[in-house]
């Protein structure tokens, strides 16, 4: 048995960057982790999906090159290509969290971990490949931090079988794109995935059950990927009903009810992109006394992230949404500055930014537009198009707007929502200027450089004062 100040069950986003922390504060620190580090992010997540949507993103440009006075010659698109330099690029990342072990001395025990009650409390037993158990302590507590995993939909016949019918992780190690494939959920993996498979010249078809794609933006910025999507000949069917499931050797044959009327389809795979669950399962829980909440997950106090059983902790997307990396990343952070004595300030939860990273990209922060009528808010909304920023011109990437969303009295940002090319670096002026509670006129006071994307802000914010410049 070995003792170590905290041991992290765990090495994704949360676990591996609270076990960073730990060791920054001189904390004797463990993580358990049966794959490589970096978790789900790294190795079938963020990552390599990302990796992914740019070589999309070259695709799709290299399309268009002519018109930038670029003619090249034959080209071609080889998905299994960029799919082994997406397993490369997470490899690579993977690679960099266990070189920040050893930097930070922080020890990676290789197995699977499970709670059992030890001699001065909870302790972790880890059963490494071979079968080999060994039992550890912790003085200031142990961490659950073992996220989630992707999930079928069996109540409509899309039961997981890695052939026909997959998930986002066999997607990521195909060796070819498909010739066509029905995206289940338009949530923002089904997004990224469909926008990856079009490029590389897939027949794509998304289908949603809720009335628009990405149901939890703004309907603005729904309805204006569906367009963009429309136009490049992805199939988007929203307020779809399946049945009549039907999966063979090499395809998969299924019935959408849309309002009535009912259409047939066949294709090559089914990506089932419609949410995670936790991994909860032979964790010991019950047995040490860590209980779950209704949903599943496990049951932590919102602040300190202790659970119902003393001294053990959990954090990321075993405790509930928003099931985000960088969420279970500054939870983790928060907890290692509370095990180490230091000060930290709360997380806010209601200023966490969404990030989608199709084409265009899409991100948002705070309240949508329906979210303050039904909140009956005094609200004013600012929007700008891309169409009229200089430097979206000259790039060709024309698509999307900023949409401010303030209260009309105190200038207070209630909510801002993004939608074109680089959203996801441009919502973080937003997330700094609600942290710190700017209104839109101080927002205005800062001067942005020209010709930049970001002055797409900066009008939709004089928009939602009234004094709109540039279109």
């Amino acid at each position: 048995m070995a003792q170590y100040d905290v041991i992290f069950v765990g090495g994704g986003p949360a676990g591996y960057v609270g076990a960073l922390r730990c060791g920054q504060l001189g904390l004797s620190t463990a993580v358990i982790e049966r794959e490589g580090l970096g978790g789900t992010c790294v190795l079938w997540g963020c990552i390599p999906a990302k990796a992914l949507l740019e070589s999309a993103s070259l695709a799709n440009k290299v399309r268009h090159a002519a018109e930038f006075g670029v003619t090249v010659g034959e080209v071609k698109f080889e998905y299994g290509v960029a799919m082994k330099r997406s397993r490369a690029v997470s490899a690579q990342n993977s690679k960099g969290v266990e070189f920040l072990f050893k930097k930070n001395k922080v020890t990676w025990i290789k197995g699977t971990g499970r709670l059992v009650k030890g001699k001065a409390g909870v302790a972790v037993s880890v059963k490494d490949a071979s079968g080999k158990e060994e039992t550890h302590e912790a003085k200031k507590g142990i961490v659950i931090a073992t996220g989630s995993r992707v999930r079928g939909l069996p109540q409509v016949g899309l039961e997981l079988n890695k052939s026909t019918i997959i998930s986002s992780d066999e997607a990521l190690i195909l060796e070819k794109a498909p010739k066509s494939v029905a995206v289940i959920g338009a949530g923002a993996v089904g997004c990224e995935f469909a926008d990856v498979f079009n490029a590389f010249g897939s027949e794509v078809h998304v289908i949603e059950v809720l009335p628009n794609i990405l149901p939890l933006e703004d309907a603005d910025s729904s309805a204006e990927v569906a367009r963009s999507f429309k136009k490049r000949k992805i199939n988007v069917v929203t307020n779809a009903k399946l049945s009549n499931v039907k999966a063979g050797k090499d395809s998969v044959k299924f019935s959408v009810d849309v309002g009535g009327t009912k259409t047939d389809l066949e294709v090559e795979k089914v990506l089932v992109a419609a949410g995670r669950s936790p991994n909860v399962e032979d964790l010991g829980l019950k047995e040490v006394g860590v209980q779950l909440t209704e949903r599943g997950f496990i049951k932590a106090d919102p602040v300190t992230y202790e659970t119902t059983a003393k001294g053990v902790f959990a954090i990321g997307d075993v405790i509930g949404a928003p099931m985000l990396a960088h969420k279970g990343q500054r939870e983790g952070h928060i907890l290692a500055d509370r095990l180490g004595g230091q000060h930290a300030h709360a997380l806010n939860y209601g200023n966490i930014p969404n990030a989608t990273y199709c084409h265009p990209e899409v991100a948002s922060i705070g309240l949508t537009e329906q979210a303050c009528k039904e909140k009956k808010l005094d609200y004013k909304v600012g929007k700008f198009p891309f169409s009229a920023n200089g430097r979206a011109r000259t790039s060709g990437e024309t698509e999307g707007f900023v949409k401010i969303i303030r209260d009309a009295k105190y200038g207070e940002i209630l909510g801002a929502h993004i939608v074109g090319a680089h959203a996801t670096e441009l919502i973080h002026e937003i997330v700094v200027a609600r942290e710190n509670e700017f209104t839109v006129e101080e927002i205005d006071l800062a001067i942005h450089a020209h010709p930049t994307l970001s002055e797409a802000v900066a009008e939709a914010v004089l928009d939602s004062m009234g004094k709109l410049l540039h279109a």
